[in-house]
């Protein structure tokens, strides 16, 4: 059964985790691919990271009830912590002047935490997912 499209149907949780995970989706590009060490790169990097903890954080408010849950928490919610290290990790590599090794924990985080996690919600059965297949394309 499809989910009611409307976002008035979704937790508080989920819509600040909706926000927080949709700023972070746009704003990774921006920081990756600015200039290194500009104004630009800093501070879309600061927000990215911002909206990265703020979406992982927001994940552990969420709880699953699908079969392939524990406590609550579904085998997505390890993407939650995978962005926590991810980012933690990245900022320590910066401070320490490990430009590199902050350069590839930033793009593997995106990757692993923006789009994997973002693919995964398009599945059918999860809200995004059942807006694109069902409300968006008629498919399902």
């Amino acid at each position: 059964m499809a989910h009611d499209p409307s976002l008035a149907s979704l937790a508080p949780a989920v819509l600040v985790h909706l926000a927080f995970a949709s700023i972070a989706l746009v704003l990774g590009p921006v920081a990756l691919w600015a200039r290194k060490g500009s104004h630009g790169h800093r501070g879309f990097g600061y927000a990215w990271v911002t909206a990265m903890v703020g979406a992982a954080l927001s994940a552990f408010f969420i709880r699953s009830s699908g079969s392939l849950q524990w406590a609550g928490f579904s085998p997505i919610h390890i993407l939650a912590v995978v962005a926590l290290v991810g980012v933690c990790s990245a900022i320590h590599a910066v401070v320490h002047r490990k430009i590199a090794l902050h350069r590839r924990i930033m793009q593997r985080t995106y990757f692993a935490a923006c789009v994997g996690a973002g693919l995964f919600t398009l599945l059918p059965g999860r809200y995004l997912g059942d807006l694109l297949w069902h409300h968006g394309l008629g498919l399902m």
